[in-house]
Parts: structure tokens; C-alpha cells; sequence
């Protein structure tokens, strides 16, 4: 699971702001006992989906981009 401080992080997330976490940390914190997708090193289906329902805690949504070789926690900005 993720350091306490990072609840705090995503529960005052401002609209529009993300809060990136390198795939390392998102491996470590969301299923470090998971294998990475193909041996590749890449972040695991495991850790991707719990950092997905761990952000939707926080009314976050969470995407992955392996290019980068990061996550993102953001809040969406409802239709005005």
C-alpha cells in the first residue's frame, strides 16, 4: 500500500493537477508480489488495476503510461 501520506496527497488533490508515481513505486505499493506484464519490467496488471480502485478512493482517476513509465492520479473536472 502506499506511505499514509499520499491518502492525504490524493483527498486534497486540486482539479486538473496530477500526481505522477513512477511504475517502480506503483509495482511496489499496489502488488509487489505480482509479476511484471511479460517479464518486461512493465508494471503488472495487478498493480495497475489496485492503483486504479486505490484512486477512485479518493474520487481519482488513474491512467498508466508505460511510455513515460509512470501513473497518474487526477481529479476530472465535471461538465460545466
Amino acid at each position: 500500500m502506499p506511505p499514509d501520506p499520499m491518502n492525504e496527497v490524493l483527498r486534497n488533490l486540486p482539479l486538473r493537477i496530477g500526481t505522477y508515481v513512477p511504475d517502480d513505486l506503483l509495482q511496489a505499493w499496489f502488488a509487489p508480489a505480482a509479476e511484471p506484464q511479460n517479464g518486461s519490467g512493465a508494471v503488472s496488471e495487478a498493480a495497475l488495476d489496485a492503483a486504479r480502485d486505490y484512486g477512485w478512493k479518493f474520487e481519482c482517476e488513474f491512467t498508466y503510461d508505460a511510455d513515460r513509465k509512470e501513473g497518474v492520479f487526477w481529479k476530472w473536472v465535471p461538465a460545466i
